[in-house]
């Protein structure tokens, strides 16, 4: 099976013709979204047909939103269908972001979770691209905790020794402490 990885996901339908706003998740969308480029389909909605793949057939940029139009969709009821779907493309084994300290998803999911001072916590489950940062959804027992992905909060990521370190702040992964009674 080869590993994909999500270059963006499919958000409003622009107009009547099918065209939709995409999402990038990738630093080279002129290229990843390029014209004849074939888009694998992922997560789609509950319930939502679709096919499995989509082909770029044109791009533009309007207010800044990255505007797609896939052959497969013809009109603003399929582009509907289709929003929320993660577009990816396979993963040239050999292929590693450029920056050391970006990371495809693929690389942390699994990974343990540790803290600064050496406490294992659990282990990365997902991580949660919203639009302000991501966040590590980390496995710990009981319960999943929510996790920023910045450097503050994640000083180290050790992909030869599969761990993520965490610094641990009152009310991250530790309780908050009591505040005292009057």
């Amino acid at each position: 099976m080869t590993e994909t990885v999500v270059v963006g996901r499919i958000g409003k339908p622009h107009g009547v013709k099918g065209e939709v706003s995409v999402e990038p998740r990738t630093d080279e969308p002129d290229r990843r979204f390029a014209a004849g480029q074939q888009l694998k389909t992922e997560n789609k909605r509950p319930g939502a047909a679709g096919p499995s793949h989509l082909t770029v057939a044109g791009t533009r940029w309007h207010s800044g939103r990255l505007l797609v139009r896939f052959e497969e969709i013809a009109d603003r009821n399929a582009a509907e269908e289709a929003r929320g779907t993660l577009l990816a493309i396979p993963l040239d084994p050999e292929e590693r972001p450029e920056d050391p300290e970006e990371f495809y998803d693929h690389q942390l999911v699994g990974l343990a979770v540790v803290t600064t001072d050496g406490r294992t916590v659990g282990a990365l489950k997902e991580i949660v691209h919203g639009s302000a940062q991501d966040l590590l959804v980390i496995a710990t027992e009981g319960r999943e905790v929510l996790v920023p992905f910045v450097s503050a909060l994640v000083p180290e990521v050790d992909l030869a020794g599969r761990r993520i370190v965490v610094e641990d702040r009152p009310g991250l992964l530790s309780e908050l402490p009591d505040e005292g009674t009057d």
